[in-house]
């Protein structure tokens, strides 16, 4: 396989010229794509043969925290097993285009890689009773802090009487963002899911377990690559079938990531760009209001309290916007206490290495 069938572009020519002309290393390395995550273990695809791979303890040491660490999506410098069999080694992680990446469920610090240097984020939301407008506001805000662009798939349209309505909803709170009722089992709407991929994009799939996303898959791969189950009959709850992550290529030339079911999308980071872009039309109110610190509460003048009162904005919309401003600012905090500490484990560790430097010197 080629790497540009994986997606190899002339940026990563220049990212690959620059790390070599960089490095002083004397190993032999291969650029590669990661294209399947199980239970931390990685795999690269290169131009030649695909590679279990482990990160290198020097990568790993040299991590200003998960995120620089490789994902499903990353293109990495690996060097290949000496036997051909075994664990290759990943050296460097190459520059990204985007990061898909949300907070763990549950805790309040931890965060998950979801995948990286994809073009397309598909949110994905069924019609079958897993609809929520609040988490597909959520989810827009964790896709455009990636740097991707995110489309919202509303699949199992088949099963549903009010699918054109639930597009024009989800359209009026996603100003700007494509949005397509799909159907695996029909075919309505694949070829424009297709057609959102051309050679050399990269997509990836984010949603709750039960709502498609595996079955999608198999649909545009014309094939069942993936094991898929029938959602509960209980409430729609949706079972966890897919359990990695994994990147196909399309027969036109296009990438997929498929991969586990996502309970909750949480804000991970201090990035403000992706609220910016999901709660654009709340934000243009927002300047309206005669004070700049308007917290959209009580305060006089505030246009976004008028807004709601005439019908303009839902109370809905506008606490969704509240809640995950909150959460932003959260994050805010924690990036910079993570920072703080960081920047305190690394001065005690030069003040250890002093010492020992100089009985180095001194022959001891």
């Amino acid at each position: 396989m080629s790497l540009e069938t994986l997606g190899w572009g002339p940026d990563l020519d220049l990212a690959l010229s620059s790390f070599v002309s960089q490095s002083s290393s004397s190993v032999s390395l291969v650029p590669g794509r990661v294209v399947r995550q199980q239970r931390g273990l990685l795999t690269v695809q290169t131009s030649g043969p695909a590679f279990l791979a482990r990160t290198a303890g020097r990568l790993l040491h040299q991590a200003q925290g998960a995120e620089a660490l490789p994902t499903v999506g990353d293109w990495v410098l690996l060097q290949p097993p000496a036997s051909g069999n075994g664990e290759a080694l990943m050296h460097a992680v190459l520059p990204r285009r985007s990061l898909l990446k949300r907070r763990e469920a549950g805790s309040e610090h931890d965060g998950q890689l979801i995948a990286a240097n994809v073009d397309v984020v598909f949110l994905v939301t069924g019609l079958d009773g897993n609809f929520n407008p609040r988490r597909i506001e959520r989810s827009l805000t964790v896709a455009w802090n990636s740097g991707a662009t995110p489309v919202v798939l509303l699949t199992k349209a088949d099963l549903a009487d009010d699918a054109a309505e639930r597009v024009l909803e989800v359209e009026a709170l996603a100003p700007g963002v494509d949005v397509l009722a799909v159907s695996a089992h029909t075919g309505l709407g694949v070829e424009d899911v297709r057609a959102r991929l051309p050679a050399g994009r990269t997509g990836v799939l984010l949603g709750s377990s039960g709502v498609g996303k595996s079955t999608l898959t198999n649909r545009m791969l014309d094939a069942a690559r993936l094991v898929t189950q029938p959602v509960s009959a209980e409430g729609d709850r949706g079972r966890h079938t897919t359990t990695h992550r994994e990147l196909f290529v399309l027969e036109h030339g296009g990438l997929i990531i498929d991969g586990p079911g996502i309970r909750e999308v949480g804000l991970w980071g201090d990035d403000e760009e992706g609220l910016a872009h999901a709660f654009a039309d709340v934000l243009a109110l927002a300047t309206g209001c005669r004070f700049n610190d308007c917290g959209h509460q009580n305060e006089p003048g505030c246009a976004v309290r008028a807004a709601v009162q005439d019908g303009t904005l839902t109370e809905e919309r506008r606490a969704s916007f509240e809640k995950l401003q909150r959460e932003q600012a959260f994050q805010h905090r924690q990036t910079d206490a993570a920072a703080q500490r960081e920047h305190k484990r690394k001065q005690r560790n030069l003040t250890k290495e002093g010492p020992a430097r100089a009985r180095l010197k001194r022959g001891e």
